[in-house]
């Protein structure tokens, strides 16, 4: 079988035998909304209303009233004029938000606000992204007691995990390697929400010995204040930007996130994936689970506590998508809309109900655990500088987690580090002088 390749951004998608009349119109009017390069900007819909367009109506006014209402001109190309300016100037998704992106302004938590959903599916991935460094040499000996090249014939899995600084970041990230450790054929793509590259990540990462890629993905800025924030969507649009950008259509892509508990069968059950696999995820919302509902070997529907018109209601650890059919769809997507991401992503590689491979023993299993990490702010604790020099540790242990995001120590804030000796709390020059 020959590999599939991602096609350029702007030629159309290719038709496929599809039984699903929903997902014909999507794909219908992804293709319509589609302009090739070179090709007119988008026009603001209500412009193309005739009836409903404010010019026509100043034109009719005009003709019944004459000069009276000629002083209105001005004001409705300043109109105009605003509403362009806004529409070319601000970025897609800020478009969208302002009901201007897209296809119109309705809403798409359900089909009948397809319009919209297609601006969303329709437009190529952009995504700010720094490539901090790379490992591609696999650095580990043995996995599972076997020697690297018996697992040669092995799907890659391309594990993409988005995560952002804070105090728990680098524990969380040591505790998933130590499981990754154990999975033969993995590349892990780490995505961090940072402007800048964290060489301390850098460092840890290398040293693991996975195959793996560290990308600063920062969130937009126009995105951070909002309630809830999109996190972890700019992290895993800059993944699948990584792929696309290396044609990369052999392997299983999973989207991990670095306070998930999985187990060790999760791996090999996704790498047989041939379109795309799902599976329960526990410690989901309500019902403390997500996941589909299999009748006779087959995905029929699905059990989540909030539906919000979704189609696909599942976690973004329930499913595992073969690159290769992947790549049969060039405008792959994920939109900044927290709650919807799962489902705008499998929507743009136009999944059917009747494509989806059950895991886990028919979805009865348990594979992947939602724990999370409470989080707390970074420590600070009053511990004088002169005594963090080359006499004792604590020194180089208050850099390292200051590095980490941790703790830190200050002169004047937070509460005075105590320093005992048989049981008994001792100023710090008895200790340390």
């Amino acid at each position: 079988m020959p590999s599939a390749y991602y096609a350029p951004l702007d030629q159309p998608l290719t038709s496929t035998d599809d039984d699903d009349e929903e997902a014909d119109i999507e794909r219908h009017q992804q293709q319509h909304q589609r302009r090739p390069k070179g090709a007119a900007a988008p026009s603001i819909p209500f412009l193309e209303a005739h009836h409903h367009s404010p010019m026509a109506h100043l034109r009719v006014a005009s003709g019944v009233v004459g000069g009276r209402r000629r002083c209105l001109l001005p004001l409705v190309l300043a109109l105009l004029f605003l509403i362009a300016f806004c529409y070319f100037t601000f970025g897609a998704d800020t478009r969208l938000a302002l009901g201007l992106g897209g296809g119109g302004g309705g809403s798409d938590d359900s089909d009948d606000g397809m319009h919209s959903l297609d601006g969303i599916l329709s437009r190529a991935l952009n995504e700010t992204l720094h490539l901090c460094s790379e490992g591609l040499f696999d650095q580990r000996l043995y996995v599972q007691d076997k020697p690297m090249e018996e697992y040669g014939n092995l799907p890659i899995i391309y594990f993409v995990t988005p995560t952002y600084p804070r105090r728990e970041q680098i524990p969380e990230l040591t505790r998933l390697a130590h499981t990754l450790l154990h999975v033969p054929r993995l590349h892990w793509l780490v995505a961090n929400d940072q402007e800048g590259c964290n060489v301390f990540m850098d460092l840890m990462l290398k040293g693991f010995g996975i195959p793996y890629t560290h990308l600063a993905s920062p969130m937009p800025s126009n995105f951070r204040k909002a309630k809830p924030a999109p996190r972890g969507v700019a992290n895993r649009r800059a993944a699948l930007q990584w792929l696309r950008q290396r044609n990369l259509t052999n392997g299983i892509l999973y989207f991990g996130d670095d306070d998930n508990t999985y187990d060790l069968r999760l791996f090999s059950e996704i790498r047989q994936t041939q379109r795309v696999s799902m599976f329960p995820v526990g410690f989901i919302a309500d019902y403390g689970v997500s996941g589909p509902v299999v009748r006779k070997g087959k995905v029929v529907a699905f059990l989540d506590s909030w539906l919000a018109g979704r189609r696909w209601p599942v976690d973004m650890a329930g499913f595992a998508v073969n690159l290769q059919y992947m790549a049969q769809f060039p405008n792959v997507n994920m939109p900044y809309k927290p709650g919807f991401e799962e489902d705008r992503f499998l929507r743009s590689i136009g999944l059917r109900l009747d494509q989806i491979e059950p895991r886990g023993n028919n979805c009865t299993e348990i594979l992947v655990w939602h724990t999370q990490t409470k989080s707390k702010k970074a420590a600070v604790v009053r511990l004088e500088s002169e005594y963090l020099d080359g006499r004792s540790n604590l020194g180089a242990l208050f850099r390292s987690l200051k590095i980490m995001g941790v703790a830190s120590a200050s002169d004047t804030e937070g509460p005075k580090a105590l320093i005992s000796k048989n049981g008994k709390a001792a100023a710090h020059s008895t200790i340390l002088s």
